[in-house]
């Protein structure tokens, strides 16, 4: 399939209009419904989240891959936490038991007291820095047919080794997100797939060829994925109205506003002071409520419209997205019947039409 559809799971059921669902205490059985909802809605994977006292990521996704059957997981993880020589055994271990149902999200930590509660006081400038010889470990020894020798400022690694490779290869897909010069730099050397927050097609455009850019440089070429919250609805007045009663839902919750903890969150704030609706679709309130946290810009109207507007960043070089709403079992299924359908569809003729010229001339 030509465009990759990502979805969110939690460990618990939310209550109320739900911005945050890695929070609380397990479910196991919650863990396996909402899993295996987004397999039967046709979503080819799932983000597992992770801050510093939710519940482990590679342990929820890998009892909910023993629950499924072709959903993969792409599990968020914070470089080190672990030490790298040991994270490659755990996620090629993983890949291996899955057959290749795993992805990473790489997080380095937009906030400094997050960071502390697990105790690591490093200013985030130096995270950025270490994350880079974390994965340069790591994708060494996932590819290397000797022992890897490493000395870096942060790591230094004697005769490292795994017996377990990954399913995948050369190894599993390695995302990340950020703004800031340290994480744009990282990504481009080490990782594979650049997640950006929903933002209006023209800063989106220039943060591709910006990004892609900067993986030039290394020799390197980008994938690109766009997190939304699509908010859908048989008619565009019902979408809207429904984006409304969501919003003074949200005001009611206990995520309201904070500082905003990364400058992908600044930027969100920013873009929503600027205005609340842009390229008809894009809708900022919430992420304006929210401080920017927890990917909240949403697109509202019809599926047909939603699909359009998602199939214009597909245009722009956009691969994948991670589509979630606010009722996540709800939401799941709709966008399972009325709008993965026609993104897949629609991102299958533009690739049809972009084939033809080609095959013309042949």
């Amino acid at each position: 399939m030509s465009v990759r559809i990502l979805g969110m799971i939690g460990v618990n059921p939310p209550k109320g209009a739900s911005v945050h669902v890695i929070a609380g205490t397990i479910s196991p059985e919650w863990i396996v419904e909402h899993a295996r909802e987004h397999e039967a809605a046709g979503y080819d994977e799932v983000l597992v989240g992770y801050y510093s006292s939710s519940a482990d990521g590679f342990s929820t996704a890998l009892y909910a891959a023993a629950h499924t059957e072709k959903l993969s997981y792409l599990v968020a993880h914070r470089p080190g936490r672990v030490a790298p020589a040991l994270m490659a055994r755990k996620i090629a271990t993983f890949d291996a038991l899955t057959r290749g149902r795993l992805s990473m999200h790489i997080i380095i930590g937009g906030s400094d007291l997050d960071q502390q509660s697990e105790g690591d006081f490093s200013p985030k400038a130096e995270r950025y820095l270490r994350g880079a010889e974390y994965l340069d470990i790591m994708r060494q020894i996932w590819t290397s047919d000797k022992p890897v020798d490493y000395d870096g400022k942060f790591y230094q690694l004697k005769g490292g080794s795994s017996e377990v490779r990954p399913f995948q290869k050369p190894y599993p897909r390695l995302l990340f997100g950020g703004s800031s010069e340290g994480a744009l730099n990282m990504g481009a050397q080490h990782c594979d797939i650049f997640a950006m927050f929903g933002e209006p097609l023209k800063e989106t455009a220039e943060r591709i060829a910006d990004y892609q850019r900067r993986c030039h440089k290394y020799g390197r070429n980008a994938g690109f994925n766009v997190s939304f919250r699509p908010i859908i609805a048989e008619t565009e007045g019902k979408a809207w109205d429904k984006a409304n009663r969501i919003l003074e839902s949200v005001k009611t919750t206990d995520t309201l506003t904070r500082a905003p903890i990364s400058q992908s969150g600044e930027r969100l704030v920013a873009l929503a002071q600027k205005g609340h609706i842009h390229d008809e679709r894009l809708w900022t309130p919430i992420a304006e409520l929210t401080s920017g946290y927890g990917n909240t810009t949403c697109l509202v109207g019809t599926p047909e419209q939603v699909a359009e507007a998602l199939l214009k960043y597909y245009r722009l070089g956009v691969k994948s997205f991670l589509l979630r709403g606010f009722e996540p079992l709800t939401d799941v299924q709709e966008f399972g019947r009325e709008l993965l359908p026609r993104v897949r569809a629609g991102a299958d003729e533009i690739d049809r039409q972009a084939m033809a010229p080609a095959a013309v001339g042949q």
